[in-house]
């Protein structure tokens, strides 16, 4: 048997890799210190859950996560929401972040198309420094909001740790974001000061959004300065404060301790219909979520280089942010992941010598549509994981990044969300993985399936809800009085339980498959399939570029279940490629699951994050309108609404 035979996807951790994680370390500790021993993950997990408040006082001493005042517990009021965590307790993001301040390593690597730059840890803590410094001196402290328009350079990271040292909320979007999705979002929150890069470099091209700053400021009448980062080198307006003139605030990094829940960052719902969701997540609940997930889940520690390609909107920039909480250095990318070839990721990753590579599971599938093979062409020896998140990854994802690298490693597929600024279910580094599964139900994380009714089931699908609460659900709306949205968001369906609207099986071995979001299953004469498993079999074809199903409920008492597939250069759509792409679907699917039609498009609409808009593209053919349904600065390609709805059965 060769070793391409051998690479399946699968994973099975080895006694020298077990005994080095930082997960088994943790658990010795626990024995060590009295709180529990624990034979495996399994009965780690149960215990987590079953009572959250030991398992988050465990996490917090674990780490030695530094408060100014003592809590009162680990775990007030347990509703949901509403919980109350760490009552009494004051801390700041920031210096759980700068205690790992060192001059043996970066803490940033900053990566575009144009270079790559070491940042250390004493440039870091220097420039947030000043940039707290700036603020202070415009008046900008606890309960203001400071905001940025910006890629995903290293500035941005600063701009960040400068308002949280203050205790300011932070909000950012990527300059992909059209100025009525961007005011839309930032405006809301009435800001205080806005930081901006006046454009970037993109697969090859310059970007000038001066015009579009322009515009933005002068959406935003609560604005007491705005900062220019320089990517292009422009000349800022004269009531612009460049970088620079910041930087020059030469003073030491003074960091403000606030309470547990004091708002840290807004992340936004994607705003596909009506204005973006402003959420809410506190400077505690993330320092204590990041740090178990990245640690204990994903094994990052100090000598770690972590990379997980996103831009500055996707909640994954916020996630990666966070290897700084556990010593690791992150690597930030500007650029596109496809910069004049397929694997350009690839080379940004071997040149870096990033440890933890991730990114969305659309781009492995699209290096393994061409079958490629970025072991042999960059150095990428020092890869050691690699992350997925943002749909399903199929087994044959995992297969193909094994081959791709030429050597067996652990693929550690992941499924959370923006709500709660982390993953329900990811990677744990001494539970074996199976291809096209995502291999443990994260600690702290009460996940079921319930099916119809409320009854928790295995081994079979229903919707993924979370029992008990995690200290890094929002902590609130913005906009929100009453909190009547957060309500409706999460816990209208079953009072007192988050259902998150994804649709997921458990296994008898607690590892777990994502279907999909529940409200998109396809529901044949009774038999229900997720999303995923069409796409997967379809996204294999190389004809195949892009793919979205959808089953409408008809007015007539009928079910009418249409395919659309965008296609490759040069790919013509005849009766034979229509009979290969149902053959992939009848044996890689379900027979039952066939679609009625087939229907080749220009190509996929999605969020600005890259999800499929499967219920907004459901209601257009069913016969809304699209500007009824989709706010079309929230849509990539808003002008493929109209091939949708020439679609339409009405």
């Amino acid at each position: 048997m060769t070793l391409a035979d051998e690479l399946t996807g699968s994973w099975e951790p080895d006694q020298a890799e077990i005994d080095g994680a930082n997960l088994t370390r943790f658990m010795a500790w626990l024995a060590e210190t009295g709180r529990g021993e624990f034979a495996d993950y399994q009965a780690l997990w149960a215990e987590s859950v079953r009572d959250p408040g030991w398992f988050w006082d465990a996490v917090w001493h674990f780490f030695d996560v530094r408060s100014e005042s003592t809590p009162e517990t680990a775990l007030g009021t347990t509703d949901m929401p509403g919980a109350q965590w760490f009552p009494g307790a004051t801390l700041n993001y920031a210096t759980e972040v700068f205690r790992h301040e060192t001059a043996d390593r970066p803490a940033m690597v900053v990566a575009g198309e144009d270079a790559v730059t070491e940042w250390s840890w004493e440039r870091l803590r220097g420039e947030t420094a000043a940039f707290a410094a700036f603020l202070r001196s415009h008046d900008v402290g606890p309960g203001d909001r400071v905001v940025g328009y910006l890629p995903n350079v290293g500035e941005a990271v600063v701009a960040f740790l400068g308002a949280a040292a203050v205790g300011a909320t932070w909000a950012v979007c990527n300059q992909d974001l059209a100025v009525g999705g961007v005011t839309a979002r930032l405006g809301q929150l009435e800001p205080s000061v806005l930081v901006a890069s006046d454009g970037s470099f993109y697969n090859g091209k310059r970007i000038d959004r001066s015009a579009e700053l322009a515009e933005i400021r002068g959406q935003m009448p609560t604005l007491k300065a705005t900062v220019l980062v320089p990517r292009l080198g422009t000349t800022p307006p004269d009531d612009v404060t460049p970088w620079s003139t910041v930087l020059e605030h030469d003073a030491p990094l003074e960091i403000t301790p606030v309470p547990f829940e004091h708002p840290l960052w807004v992340l936004f719902s994607s705003g596909t219909t009506g204005t973006p969701k402003g959420i809410v997540h506190g400077h505690g609940g993330v320092v204590l979520e990041h740090l178990k997930y990245l640690a204990l889940h994903l094994d990052l520690g100090p000598e770690d280089r972590f990379f997980w390609q996103s831009s500055t909107s996707w909640m994954m920039w916020n996630l990666l942010l966070g290897g700084l909480l556990v010593g690791s250095t992150i690597v930030t990318y500007d650029g596109s992941p496809t910069h004049g070839r397929t694997d350009y990721l690839w080379k940004v990753a071997a040149d870096t010598g990033t440890t933890v590579l991730g990114a969305g599971a659309g781009y492995w599938l699209a290096c393994a549509k061409e079958d490629l093979r970025p072991g042999t062409e960059f150095a990428l020896d020092a890869v050691r994981a690699v992350g997925s998140t943002g749909s399903p990854l199929p087994a044959s994802g995992y297969r193909w990044i094994q081959e791709g690298l030429g050597r067996r490693i652990p693929i550690v597929s992941a499924s959370g969300g923006t709500d709660v600024v982390t993953a329900f279910i990811g990677g744990c580094p001494l539970v074996p993985i199976r291809a096209g599964e995502l291999n443990v139900l994260c600690l702290g994380a009460a996940i079921e399936a319930w099916a119809d009714g409320g009854t928790s089931v295995t081994e079979e699908a229903g919707e993924l809800v979370v029992t008990k609460p995690m200290p890094s659900m929002p902590v609130f709306f913005w906009n929100d009085e009453g909190g009547a949205k957060y309500h409706d968001a999460y816990f209208d369906k079953y009072e007192g339980v988050w259902c998150h609207g994804d649709w997921l099986t458990i296994t008898d071995r607690k590892s777990v498959v994502v279907h999909g979001r529940s409200d998109a299953t396809l529901n044949r004469m009774g038999v229900r399939m997720g999303s995923a498993e069409i796409y997967n079999a379809v996204e294999g074809l190389a004809e195949v570029t892009d793919c979205l199903v959808v089953g409408c409920e008809l007015d007539d008492g009928g079910y009418w279940m249409p395919l659309f597939v965008a296609l490759a250069d040069g790919v013509e759509f005849d009766d034979d490629l229509r009979a290969k792409i149902v053959a992939a679907i009848k044996t890689g699917a379900s027979p039952r699951h066939v679609p009625d039609d087939v229907i080749a498009v220009p190509g996929i609409p999605r969020t600005m994050t890259g999800k499929r808009l499967e219920i907004p593209i459901k209601r257009i053919l069913l016969g809304a309108k699209p500007s009824d349904v989709l706010t079309p600065s929230a849509v990539d390609r808003p002008d493929l609404l109209d091939v949708f709805a020439g679609h339409a059965r009405t």
